[in-house]
């Protein structure tokens, strides 16, 4: 597989697929970007397959195309970046700008994550294992991430950040191998004890 690449403003220009989300915005001036926030998405639940997820992304989703989706009717959502089970990456939002994926969040004290972090969605649910190339493939996305942004420095789960809300990215996402992939490549990300 093709290794990452950016540009100045933060996109892709090898490595994966640009597809600007329009829920997105400007972080607030001299935010430190330090955290890496770990997701799991798949519509409907557990469908590894169509375009849903990026449709959601790009607020184009049809929400009567499967009874799941009527609660994600007029829901304003993005990522940074959407890894697919086949390792295809895409990019919704550029490494700069300030995707809408942790809702109310809170990390060390810090409230409001997306000023402050970069959201990565897993195709998954939170009881399935997640595919080898999937992590293997976050991974060098992260070590490439790491070097535009040299503050990056935590990497959590959704439910690390919004306990009691959120789940993902569940109890079959394999920390131990994430953390070990991202040490290969010299990325030295933390995962605070929780």
């Amino acid at each position: 597989m093709v290794g990452f690449e950016f540009d100045a403003q933060g996109w892709l220009i090898r490595g994966g697929r640009r597809a600007p989300s329009p829920h997105a915005d400007d972080r607030p001036n001299n935010a430190l970007v330090d955290l890496v926030v770990i997701h799991n998405i798949s519509l409907p639940s557990g469908c590894f397959e169509g375009s849903a997820v990026e449709d959601l992304f790009l607020g184009r989703l049809d929400c009567t195309a499967d009874p799941t989706f009527a609660d994600l009717k007029g829901l304003r959502v993005s990522a940074h970046f959407f890894v697919r089970r086949s390792g295809e990456v895409v990019q919704f939002v550029g490494l700069h700008g300030r995707a809408w994926h942790a809702g109310v969040s809170e990390f060390q004290g810090r409230a409001a994550c997306n000023d402050f972090s970069l959201g990565i969605e897993l195709e998954g649910t939170d009881d399935l294992p997640y595919a080898a190339i999937q992590l293997s493939r976050t991974a060098d996305l992260l070590a490439a991430a790491r070097d535009c942004i040299s503050s990056l420095r935590w990497i959590v789960g959704h439910s690390d950040i919004a306990p009691g809300r959120k789940t993902d990215p569940g109890p079959s996402f394999p920390w131990p191998v994430m953390l070990e992939n991202l040490k290969e490549r010299g990325c030295l990300l933390t995962r605070p004890s929780t």
